[in-house]
């Protein structure tokens, strides 16, 4: 029994050597973090397609790579990326929904100009819209969903889009911000 005690008087001992060491230490003060920066760890971004307007040719190459299981994302010039982050997160109200999915493309384009059209004139800023991942499409990809990507990112009443969360319809359905 002696050999514990032995071991608990030499912690205690470098415990009180340590505390006499550092007790003029006096901690560091942390400087302010820039504007923008978090102190959480970064998390791991799903792959989305062009995020801003930026290079007018980039909607013509994402639009012809989308994948099936792709998250889409895009804001305007001007559209703050919090807004882009709360519509990916679907924190803005749906105030109505578009199912296109199963449609030809001219069908599809049309309905979806005229539900654009009808949701800014009634005043809707958020409505979700559902193209479908594209699994029937067979080799050519995601032709609609594809097609709603590059019609979207075109449309002069379209401030932002992204992927809905899974339970909206994740990467079959996005969130489109309107122009107020």
């Amino acid at each position: 029994m002696a050999g514990p005690h032995i071991e608990d008087d030499d912690a205690d001992a470098e415990a009180q050597a340590f505390r006499k060491a550092v007790r003029d230490v006096t901690p560091l003060t942390q400087a302010p973090r820039p504007a923008g920066l978090s102190s959480r760890r970064p998390r791991k971004r799903v792959p989305t397609a062009v995020t801003e307007a930026s290079d007018p040719g980039a909607d013509l190459l994402s639009a012809a790579n989308v994948a099936p299981e792709e998250f889409l994302a895009f804001r305007r010039p001007g559209v703050r990326e919090q807004v882009l982050r709360r519509l990916r997160r679907g924190q803005y109200p749906i105030e109505a929904q578009l199912d296109l999915h199963g449609l030809h493309q001219a069908a599809a384009r049309d309905l979806l100009a005229g539900f654009i059209a009808s949701s800014r004139d009634a005043g809707r800023r958020c409505v979700r819209i559902i193209h479908g991942k594209g699994y029937r499409s067979g080799p050519r990809g995601p032709v609609l969903k594809s097609a709603v990507n590059e019609w979207l990112r075109r449309h002069p009443d379209v401030m932002a889009f992204a992927s809905a969360r899974p339970l909206d319809g994740g990467a079959g359905a996005l969130y489109a911000l309107l122009r107020a």
